[in-house]
Parts: C-alpha cells; sequence; structure tokens
C-alpha cells in the first residue's frame, strides 16, 4: 500500500539583504510524520490560488504547522506589541487550506499556530496575547532558550472526543510554546481540550474524516506514546 501524501504548510526566514527569504518547515514535523507512516511534501508559500488548488487535489491530508502570527486584521483581533513576523503569504496559505479541508472531508492536522488558523479560518477569533487579554494564571510562552519538550502544563481532553480515544487518556502532562490563543470559537467547531487554566487546547470539527487542532507541539514530544498515537491516527485518517 502506497504512503499517504501529507502536505506540510510552510513559513519564511529572511536571509541577507539581496539573497531573498528561505522557504522552510522545521525537521520535526517531517520526522513525526514519517514514523508514522507518512510522505511528507512541503507546500510552498507564493502559489497562486490555482497553483495551490493544483497541489491540494493530490494531497490525501493537510498539516498546518506552527510558527509566526496571524494578522489580526483576519479575525478583527486587538492590536498588540507582542504580534510578530505576520506574513500574509503564509496567512493565505494556512486559511485558504483550512476552508478546503472543512469543505471537501480532506483529513487536516493543525498544531500551535496550526489550532489558531483552524479558528480564524472557520470563523473564530484569537487572544493576540493571553498574558494580557486572558490571564497570567498559568504561563503558556515557554519559549526560546528553554527545551521544546518541556511539559509545561497539564491538559484535560472530553472523555468522548476523538483525540482522547487516540491518545488513549483524557489527562496528560504537554509542552506550550505560544503567547496566542483561542478566544471566540468558530461556529461548527467543538472544543475538546483544556489547558491547567481553562484555556482551550484542542478542537475537532464533527462529522469529519480528521478535522483536529491542538495548541501544544506533539511532533517535540515523539518520545511519548501518546504524541505518537497522534500522528498516527491522523496518517491513517489521511490512508
Amino acid at each position: 500500500m502506497m504512503a499517504p501524501l501529507i502536505g506540510l504548510t510552510t513559513g519564511k526566514i529572511s536571509r541577507k539583504e539581496g539573497q531573498g527569504d528561505t522557504i522552510t518547515t522545521p525537521r520535526s514535523y517531517l520526522n513525526a510524520l514519517n514514523c508514522a507512516g507518512a510522505l511528507p511534501v512541503l507546500i510552498p508559500l507564493g502559489l497562486s490560488q490555482e497553483q495551490m488548488r493544483q497541489v491540494f487535489e493530490r494531497l490525501d491530508g493537510v498539516l498546518i504547522i506552527g510558527g509566526a502570527d496571524i494578522d489580526p486584521a483576519r479575525f478583527d483581533g486587538e492590536p498588540h506589541p507582542r504580534v510578530y513576523d505576520v506574513d500574509a503569504e503564509q496567512d493565505e496559505l494556512d486559511l485558504t487550506l483550512v476552508q478546503w479541508c472543512a469543505e471537501q472531508g480532506k483529513p487536516f492536522f493543525g498544531i500551535c499556530r496550526g489550532i489558531q488558523s483552524i479558528n480564524v479560518a472557520l470563523g473564530g477569533s484569537l487572544y493576540t496575547d493571553i498574558a494580557d487579554q486572558y490571564g497570567k494564571e498559568q504561563r503558556h510562552d515557554w519559549y526560546p532558550d528553554i527545551p521544546r519538550n518541556t511539559l509545561a502544563h497539564g491538559l484535560r481532553l472530553d472523555p468522548g472526543s476523538l483525540l482522547a480515544g487516540v491518545m488513549g487518556g483524557s489527562e496528560f502532562q504537554v509542552n506550550s510554546l505560544h503567547h496566542q490563543g483561542l478566544s471566540r470559537i468558530a461556529p461548527g467547531l467543538k472544543v475538546v481540550g483544556h489547558a491547567s487554566d481553562g484555556l482551550v487546547e484542542a478542537v475537532e470539527l464533527p462529522a469529519h474524516p480528521f478535522g483536529v487542532g491542538v495548541q501544544w507541539h506533539p511532533e517535540w514530544l515523539q518520545e511519548h506514546e501518546h504524541a505518537r498515537a497522534i500522528f498516527r491516527a491522523f496518517v491513517q485518517a489521511c490512508g
């Protein structure tokens, strides 16, 4: 049986003046998909809508990766000085792919910025800075210069959710590498997980083969079976 072809979204790194920029995806996502049995391919920024559609039609599933902040103008968000590295091309790629996956029933999985992209693409909004707009009871921005697999806080999943079934339980410890989070939840999305302070950590799109978003980074927790299990379930849905 051929391995499912899964497209990963990409980000941009600026290079020295005159050398343009680099389109990139962290290897940790590729490793996690490879270990789960997928064939990962990168979806570059800068494609036209027609080119994006041609790539999309060839894919068995889409992984929306983490990265910089979504433009607050996309969700009527409150401006904040901590908003960083907004990129119109990345926003366009992520939000368009989420909408197409939701409409056509193609499996998709969003991680960190990815869950935020899912919520915004389907009509929700974000806290543009959790500490200022939600609360400081629990730290969520465990970066930089902190190991990315640091278990930062608790996670509580709805026992009846797809994720709880996949991960084999409803309470875990997870990492946390974000300063923004889900505020108003998009119509049709179901919240299935919360952090220790009540912030939304996981959503699912009901009646969809695999429409899942998580706020933590399971690709950096591959030493844990529950993290590997999410990627296996996603790849199986794509197959």
